[in-house]
Order: C-alpha cells, then structure tokens, then sequence
C-alpha cells in the first residue's frame, strides 16, 4: 500500500499531469480533489483509478486527517490562499508555478510554510529533465570551468490552440510573461550560474498578431541579470512567437561553452572549430502532459519520508528564482534596475 494520500486543489488542466504522475510515483496516491465546479466522485475515481473523493468545500477536504499531502493546481492568483490553508492544515505541499503573482503573497506563503513546519516542492519540474540534467552535469564536471555568461529562453507560443490560454491571457490569473510560463526559463538560468542575483533590468513588448490580441499585459520579455560575482545572463520570456517550442541554452565560461545539446571544452584537446554533442532529450514542448513531474514527485515523496528537505525545488530554493522574476516584472513595470534586495 502506498504510503502517501494526496488531495489536489483544482480540477483543471494541469492537475490531470499532477494525478497521474503522483499515482504513477511508489509511494503516493491521489484521494480527494477539491474543484469549484461539482465533479462526480464515481466518475473521477473511474477516471484516474482509484478512490477519489471529490470535494466542493475546501475546508472540509483539508480536514481530512488521511490527507498528507495536498498539490495546488488552482489558478495563480489563489494559490497564495491555498498553499496557506493547506499549510495550516498541516499538510505536505507540492505548488504549481507560479508560486504566487505578487510579493507580498510570496512572503505570505513563505512565512506560513516556515511557521507551519511542513514540507514543500514547487514546479519547478523542467530541473529533472533530460536536457537540464545533462547541462547541469556539465557545469559540475568542470568542462566549461568558471561561467561568466548565460542565457536561457523560453519560445512557446501560447495562443487560443493551448489550454493555458483560457485563463492565461488575463492580468488577474496570468501576471506576465514570466509569471506565466518564462519562469521555467529564469529557473533554469539560476540553476546554471548560481542564486546569488544581484539585480535585474527588463524590458517588455508585444506581437502585433492580431492572435495575441486578448492578452492584457506585454507578452515578451528579456531580463539582464547580474550576479554577485560579476557574471551576467539574459533571460527572454517570448509567449507570443509562431514557432515551434525552443528552450534555449547558452553558457559560456572560462574553459568552453555548452550550446543547447552541443559543447566545447579546451580542457578536451578537440577541434577548437567543432562542437561536441551531448546525447539528451531536449524540452521540446511545453505541455504539462510532457513535462518530468513524476520523476520529481518520486523524489519530493522519498524527502518527505526521510524528513529531509527536496533538492533543487524546495520553496526556498525556488523562491530565489520567483523573486528574480518578481523583481524583472517590477523593473519593466518602472523602467529601471531592481536590486534582488528589495525583494526581501
């Protein structure tokens, strides 16, 4: 029998990837969901496999003391008040990105986490997959020595062909183009070169393609960043491009460079004017069905059961890259530098 049941706040789209990739891990189940909208238990439970309570009253759900875990799968701008209850009901915590969509509610969530003592896991997910993996084993072997440089993009069209989309063009629910989606990206880039932000300076535009019209805020962003020890990276957050998806990566350091799959080292003696291929599956889509949730669930689960704190996306972890965009957002928005400082 499975160790851990988990309760799912929001019945939508990406909860279905959630149950799924928790059913799918050894040590958890999904058992109850809370939804707004009246689901029938039977038919959910037929659904996904297994007993499924479905609740419409929240309280009553985080009540449940057979619940130990609950995944926040409801809009961004109700996750502050979720993650908050549910850890004040003393329940474990995985938080779908974006953790919140204001400062104010980041520290909200990270006070009441801390106070309640619980663990926690944000979705950070593209962290455990191939491409990144791989990258990050690069970094750590010493191939491309000290990095000085980095940037990592996020290119996924986000148009009315996507599910997001409903809900993902509205300031209310959808922040901004990081807050949205490009978050994945600044992830990635504090990953590569370290957490230590010392500021950030961004400027946002929009598609003139009439497809992108409902938006109600800027689409496209690119954020400079410049870290404490000198080095610099630029993250681009383009939801609004006709393009097949692209995660793009490229660090260069004092021994080479890696170039999405590809690298080069002076410390390998190759030709200096070819690159050296990795073998990894690229992040080539950006639907939650494709992305390595259960590969992180497993792991988020076998913390929780050594009492350890989850590597590389806790809530503190990721929260320094949740401030970064917070204080990119906040830059665009006033035209000028945010120190990382201010966003404490």
């Amino acid at each position: 029998m499975k160790k851990y049941n988990v309760g799912i706040i929001g019945y939508g789209w990406v909860s279905g990837a959630h149950i799924a990739a928790i059913n799918a891990t050894s040590l958890a189940q999904v058992t109850a969901i809370y939804s707004s909208r009246p689901q029938d238990s039977t038919a959910v439970s037929a659904k996904h496999g297994g007993k499924i309570t479905s609740y419409t009253d929240l309280a009553a759900m985080l009540a449940d003391p057979n619940l130990h875990v609950i995944s926040v799968c409801s809009y961004p701008h109700q996750h502050a008040d979720h993650i908050i209850a549910a850890a004040q009901a003393g329940k474990h915590l995985i938080i779908e990105k974006p953790i919140t969509l204001s400062l104010a509610d980041a520290h909200r969530v990270a006070a009441a986490v801390r106070a309640a003592g619980v663990k926690a896991c944000v979705c950070f997910e593209c962290r455990y997959s191939s491409q990144l993996s791989a990258t990050k084993a690069v970094i750590e072997s010493g191939l491309l020595g000290k990095l000085h440089y980095g940037e990592v993009d996020y290119y996924h069209g986000i148009g009315p062909w996507y599910g997001q989309f409903r809900w993902n063009t509205s300031k209310e629910s959808g922040g901004s183009s990081l807050l949205s989606a490009g978050c994945h990206a600044m992830d990635a880039l504090l990953m590569c070169m370290g957490t230590d932000v010392e500021s950030v300076t961004s400027h946002t535009t929009s598609s003139a393609n009439a497809i992108f019209a409902h938006y109600q805020y800027p689409t496209t962003s690119v954020s400079v960043l410049r870290f404490a020890n000198g080095a610099l990276g630029k993250v681009a957050s383009v939801i609004d491009c006709l393009q097949p998806y692209y995660f793009h990566t490229h660090l260069v350091g004092s021994e080479g460079s890696l170039l999405d799959n590809k690298f080069h080292s002076t410390r390998l003696g190759v030709d200096k004017h070819k690159w050296s291929e990795l073998s990894m599956k690229m992040l080539d889509s950006g639907d939650v069905a494709d992305h390595p949730y259960q590969t992180q669930f497993q792991k988020f689960f076998e913390t929780v059961e050594r009492g350890e704190i989850m590597p590389m996306t806790s809530l503190a972890e990721s929260m320094k890259s949740h401030l970064a965009v917070l204080a990119a957002d906040l830059s665009a928005r006033e035209n000028r530098t945010v120190k990382l400082a201010e966003m404490q």
